[in-house]
């Protein structure tokens, strides 16, 4: 086959060409043809699946979260049980209102047992914040340096929580032969505001 004949081929007359033209027209009308097919609905089908496998990762993954959640829920509840049972504990160890003038006693009497003299005994305005109320006592004490450390470890054991802040330790001179020391400071006690308090 010659390019003459190729150049007298009847593309009107598909049946009378030569089986190599044939051959290659039919194999460029089914590339065309699947390339055609591929762009307008095979690709489309094929971003969807794509699509499809996303969601259904981030579905695995979602689930998984909420079923290690859902078998965790046990302990959770456990665990928010003990919680409220902590705060119930020291919701206690605040006193209410009629029991802060018996506290302020309390820390008076922990330091004259700790040997210490008291310069200074004042309270100060309660602080109300968020479930309770903040009580500052300034104190100026003097004292040996274990006098200091007897008081401090005594308010630790009172039954209610008190803290102490800003504490300030000068020399005070000798008494005795023992060198005295002054603390100043500011002890806090608490008490638990209820709902007709904070109103």
């Amino acid at each position: 086959m010659d390019l003459n004949e190729l150049n007298q081929i009847d593309f009107n007359n598909f049946g009378e060409w030569p089986l190599p033209v044939k051959a290659v027209a039919i194999v460029l009308l089914s590339l065309a043809l699947g390339g055609a097919v591929y762009y307008f609905d095979t690709q489309a089908q094929l971003a969807r699946w794509d699509k499809a496998q996303r969601t259904e990762r981030d579905l695995r993954t979602s689930f998984e979260t909420k079923q290690h959640k859902a078998a965790s829920l046990a302990g959770y509840k456990e665990q928010i049980e003990e919680m409220k049972e902590s705060f119930d504990i020291m919701l206690r160890q605040l006193p209410d209102r009629t029991e802060v003038a018996s506290l302020l006693v309390d820390v008076s009497q922990t330091g004259l047992a700790a040997g210490l003299s008291f310069e200074l005994f004042q309270p100060g305005n309660e602080l109300a914040k968020d479930f309770y109320a903040e009580l500052p006592i300034q104190i100026r004490v003097t004292g040996t340096y274990h006098d200091f450390g007897r008081f401090v470890s005594g308010l630790a054991t009172l039954p209610r929580i008190v803290t102490v802040h800003d504490a300030k330790i000068a020399e005070a001179g000798t008494r005795g032969g023992a060198s005295r020391l002054t603390l100043q400071a500011t002890v806090k006690t608490y008490r638990y505001l209820d709902e007709a308090t904070k109103r």
